[in-house]
């Protein structure tokens, strides 16, 4: 496979990880919010595991799998890279934020959960500033 499909491939993964990522949370916002309203809270539960297992499980996995075999082609040189072990830091947070979703979304499910409505708001705010982080490091590569 050229590097150019690679490349093309890992930033599909990307988005469609993303874009999961961007409204699972927005989902527990609504769930929050109607928790005494079973009707409701049972079709959230179908969209949040759909979501989570559909779209933002096999989407991280593409684009894991891309990512390390973009890398793989240069690993000394990218470790070397300021920008990259930056973008390596943003990634493992990624990481951290996707399994912490899927708790929250257990948690939903077995009743047990705390987050208020205006702290799963906040939260699903954070894979912005992850994107921004991992853009930008990827795209200007400061600090050479």
């Amino acid at each position: 496979m050229t590097y150019h499909w690679l490349r093309a491939l890992h930033i599909i993964a990307v988005v469609s990880w993303f874009a999961g990522l961007f409204y699972i949370f927005r989902l527990y916002v609504y769930h929050v919010e109607n928790a005494n309203d079973p009707k409701v809270t049972a079709v959230l539960e179908v969209m949040e595991r759909r979501l989570y297992r559909g779209i933002c499980w096999p989407a991280m996995l593409m684009t894991t799998a891309f990512g390390v075999w973009l890398w793989s082609s240069s690993i000394a040189g990218y470790l070397a890279m300021g920008w990259f072990r930056v973008k390596l830091v943003a990634l493992v947070a990624l990481f951290a934020y996707h399994f912490y979703s899927g708790a929250v979304r257990k948690q939903l499910a077995a009743r047990t959960c705390t987050l208020t409505s205006k702290q799963c708001r906040m939260i699903n705010e954070v894979p912005t500033v992850l994107l921004l982080t991992i853009v930008a490091m990827a795209v200007v590569k400061p600090w050479g």
